[in-house]
């Protein structure tokens, strides 16, 4: 069976490489082009292509999904199945309905909770215990189509960004492997989604990364993990960016303002909104390389009684004169079949640029 696979960063390999090695289809795979990334601005390939070339898969890195070229290779390949997992733009109507079997989405989230771009992160964010992954028909919509199978997956406290998503990651391939059977005999039951009950999770930005030591401790902690390793939460100190890696919730509780340092060692310990405290690990300063806390605190004559920020996000633009919700962060989430900068709520499915 011939399957078309499209998918991008790592979130999508673990799929990829379970069709391939249950030795059953002849894979295609389209991923996007190579991008700058890094200190230097190197040309990158995605990951999906790194693993595909080097398991002699056939790959396409189309611009864009919308000319002849596309369709040409289309026709050429001539797949009977797409599989879409993360692959970062919207597939236009002939893409959708081209394949006998269908277009099938392995999105990051129990829909219709967290429609959108950064799934993921989002459910982090908030605080959740429980997310998982939803395998979907595609339709036009973002991320409106029937559901096909789920799979809950645990949000455990230590969680970040980073384990969350290669729990997601396997969670994904299995859950594929899982449906696909009972997709191509036909046994599939597809549930429609309640919109009533869909919530959208927006793409990262600058203004999800400061952080607001107003804010409860539990708030403050879910932000650091739901941000790392990438983009990372982020205070201004000395003028200059400090971002957070790495933190833990602590039983200090104190009366000090918010942003107080009241303790400095192997950890950084601030106090937060509602007088509960965080205890930060690990930390990355501007310019520098990421540092434990008392390597910080040793190198930057940090003592307890400090504010550890020298504002609140509230009281001026940041450094580089930008507002917050005018500067984007590339984030690293899971994109289902649109462009994360061209989710709409409404599930509505804007043209691609």
């Amino acid at each position: 069976m011939r399957i078309l696979f499209m998918g991008t960063p790592d979130f999508a390999v673990s799929s990829l490489a379970a069709l391939y090695e249950s030795g059953k289809f002849s894979l295609t795979v389209v991923t996007q082009p190579d991008r700058p990334k890094g200190r230097g601005y190197a040309l990158t390939p995605p990951s999906v292509k790194v693993w595909a070339a080097g398991h002699n898969l056939p790959v396409f890195q189309p611009q864009t999904l919308r000319d002849g070229a596309f369709e040409a290779f289309l026709k050429d390949c001539d797949p009977e199945m797409i599989v879409v997992a993360a692959y970062g733009k919207i597939l236009p109507k002939f893409v959708l309905d081209y394949p006998k079997y269908g277009c099938i989405n392995i999105h990051g989230s129990l829909l219709p909770a967290y429609r959108g771009a950064a799934p993921i992160q989002r459910a982090l964010l908030d605080g959740k215990s429980e997310t998982g992954i939803t395998v979907m028909v595609m339709d036009e919509g973002l991320d409106t189509g029937d559901i096909l199978y789920r799979m809950p997956v645990a949000i455990d406290l230590a969680d970040n960004a980073e384990t969350l998503f290669d729990k997601m990651a396997k969670a994904g391939a299995e859950a594929l492997m899982k449906i696909l059977p009972a997709i191509l005999d036909g046994s599939a039951k597809r549930e429609k989604q309640n919109p009533a009950l869909a919530t959208y999770a927006k793409k990262i930005e600058k203004s999800d990364c400061e952080v607001d030591f107003n804010r409860p401790a539990w708030e403050v902690y879910n932000q650091i993990r739901g941000l790392s390793p990438f983009p990372l939460a982020f205070v201004t100190r000395g003028g200059a960016g400090l971002k957070l890696i790495a933190a833990s919730l602590s039983e200090t509780v104190s009366d000090l303002a918010p942003g107080s340092v009241v303790g400095v060692g192997k950890e950084i310990t601030v106090v937060c909104g509602d007088g509960k405290c965080v205890a930060i690990r690990e930390l990355l300063p501007a310019g520098k390389k990421r540092m434990s806390a008392s390597d910080y605190t040793n190198g930057n004559r940090l003592t307890a009684g400090e504010r550890l920020a020298d504002r609140r996000p509230e009281d001026s633009a940041p450094a580089d004169g930008k507002r917050p919700e005018e500067t984007v962060v590339h984030d690293h989430v899971v994109h289902d079949h649109a462009q994360p900068d061209a989710a709409q709520p409404d599930g509505r499915r804007p043209k691609e640029g």
